[in-house]
């Protein structure tokens, strides 16, 4: 009889440690997160460049070390080696619109692009023109690789897991219901007094909904609780355990 690889991505799943203990590892990351943030400002602060304070928290890199190294270990534990796995160096892949693309994670083994995770944060008090560069960054992100691989820029690779995850700031200023401004025609309803929180489930949902992302998911966490891993899952369908899961029953098969 032959094997039916479907069990054995199941059995994979109930071993993979890093699975099982998926919230205890997500309050590790979400704890390194705010206090790397924290650390940073100080930083910012003792040299004289307080001012980069707020836009440290958009661009620091190293806040999101914790859930880059819990992506990676899902993968390592679902039985690809960590040399296949690519998460400081050589993580640029062809684009179609422009040359290369920088991502935050790749699987890449034999010549096969396996896995591709892009993971994103934003903290206020200023959330409009955030969002907006951020919605645009990841769907710019997403179009370009799939005409890419379309155009077989990645070989003979079969279609690649393409994840995305972002954190929010849980705060007043995110929980808050927003105008939308409507000139010309009426905008979908469930953007009407949508928040920023609302908005960003919005978008990781129809992210997953219109195939630009395999899976998506979307935490929220409140800067002084978060410092103890404290965080919220506003969508049961966007958990982080659910794009776990997808993530390890997909490079489990290349294992």
């Amino acid at each position: 009889m032959i094997p039916d690889p479907r069990f054995d991505s199941l059995d994979l799943m109930k071993e993979n440690v890093s699975l099982i203990k998926i919230d205890q590892r997500t309050r590790q990351a979400v704890a390194h997160y705010w206090t790397t943030r924290s650390a940073q400002q100080r930083k910012q602060k003792e040299s004289g460049r307080a001012d980069q304070g707020l836009r440290s928290a958009v661009t620091g890199g190293a806040q999101m070390d914790g859930f880059i190294e819990l992506f990676t270990d899902l993968i390592a534990d679902a039985g690809i080696s960590k040399e296949h796995i690519f998460r400081r160096k050589a993580l640029e892949l062809p684009g179609f619109f422009r040359p290369t693309k920088e991502w935050d994670l790749l699987v890449v083994k034999n010549d096969t692009l396996i896995a591709v995770i892009e993971a994103k944060s934003q903290v206020g008090p200023s959330f409009g023109n955030n969002f907006n560069n951020r919605t645009e960054e990841a769907m710019g992100s997403a179009l370009d690789l799939w005409t890419a691989y379309r155009e077989g820029a990645l070989l003979a690779s079969p279609q690649p897991f393409l994840g995305y995850f972002f954190m929010l700031e849980d705060c007043a200023a995110s929980n808050r219901p927003v105008k939308v401004r409507e000139p010309h025609f009426e905008v979908f309803p469930e953007f009407v007094g949508a928040s920023y929180m609302r908005r960003y489930e919005l978008f990781c949902r129809k992210l997953i909904l219109e195939r630009h992302y395999t899976s998506a998911a979307f935490i929220t966490s409140d800067r002084i609780q978060g410092e103890n891993g404290e965080y919220k899952i506003p969508a049961e369908d966007l958990s982080l355990q659910e794009f776990a899961r997808a993530l390890v029953a997909h490079v489990s098969s290349f294992g």
